[in-house]
């Protein structure tokens, strides 16, 4: 995605179309427009003939050309295929390369911070209803995605969650579920690159009511932060300025409405207990 903008970048700063570009190239413009989209996969012989059209010198160009082949490396997750819808494999690849990643849920525990047992309970409700061996994947998926919260190279990101008291009153399973769901909550608060925020129902409305989503943020200075919004069978992407700044509003007005990171401990912790009453 970040090579591709790039492409962009410097296509329109040579002032070429699209269709230019895709002329001297021999190839469709569609095939352009989907390399700068990140689309399809970015062919190292392509790449070196539109920067030889956009007049990259060759240092940049080699650097370019490095980053292209470590672009076109596949992601761990990819062993997942059979597990991983096309849309999702891209909120994957969002959570590998950000170094922020903030956001709101109101229903479920992020899947970030989900125990086996209680993803296994979240995972069953998708439709069409998955067998037993599908399932099985999909939280192996889940729960290798947490992995990333405590890597070492490259440092982990900062996860910055707000979850509405809904998700912590409505049972999951068993008892147990919950219980051991609720403990992995409050260890998950030790880790120094997760704050974690209850929105109490007490605190009335807020501007986020309307739906779970994701803000990403990207450790190149020049790549825009991306927000993900989910839906029953998909999400939508979008790096619009206007649309990320709006749900980096909503969530910085959210949080001040939230309980303290003090306070969500010792919420959770009381749930836990009426858990055990």
């Amino acid at each position: 995605m970040v090579l591709g903008r790039r492409l962009q970048e410097l296509r329109k700063a040579k002032g070429l179309s699209a269709q230019e570009v895709g002329h001297r190239l021999r190839q469709a413009h569609t095939t352009v427009i989907r390399m700068e989209q990140a689309k399809v996969t970015l062919k190292w012989a392509t790449v070196k003939a539109m920067l030889e059209i956009y007049g990259v010198d060759e240092t940049e160009a080699m650097q370019f050309l490095a980053l292209t082949d470590q672009a076109n490396e596949p992601g761990w997750w990819q062993s997942y295929r059979d597990a991983l819808p096309s849309w999702f494999a891209v909120h994957v690849s969002l959570e590998n390369s950000a170094t922020h990643i903030r956001g709101y849920e109101p229903h479920v525990v992020p899947g970030l911070l989900q125990t086996d047992d209680y993803a296994r309970d979240v995972l069953r409700l998708n439709r069409p209803r998955p067998t037993q061996e599908e399932l099985d994947r999909r939280v192996a998926l889940r729960m290798e995605r947490q992995a990333l919260l405590t890597r070492t190279d490259p440092a982990p990101p900062q996860l910055w969650i707000i979850m509405d008291e809904t998700v912590l009153r409505r049972p999951a399973g068993e008892p147990e579920v919950m219980k051991a769901q609720i403990d992995r909550l409050v260890e998950a608060m030790d880790l120094p690159n997760v704050t974690l925020q209850v929105l109490a129902f007490t605190a009335g409305l807020h501007p986020g009511a309307f739906g779970p989503f994701t803000l990403f943020r990207f450790p190149m200075p020049d790549f825009p932060d991306i927000v993900c919004t989910d839906n029953l069978s998909s999400a939508t992407y979008s790096e619009n300025d206007e649309e990320v700044a709006l749900h980096r509003e909503v969530l910085d007005r959210m949080s001040a409405q939230a309980m303290s990171k003090r306070r969500t401990r010792e919420f959770l912790l009381n749930v836990r207990k009426e858990l055990d009453a």
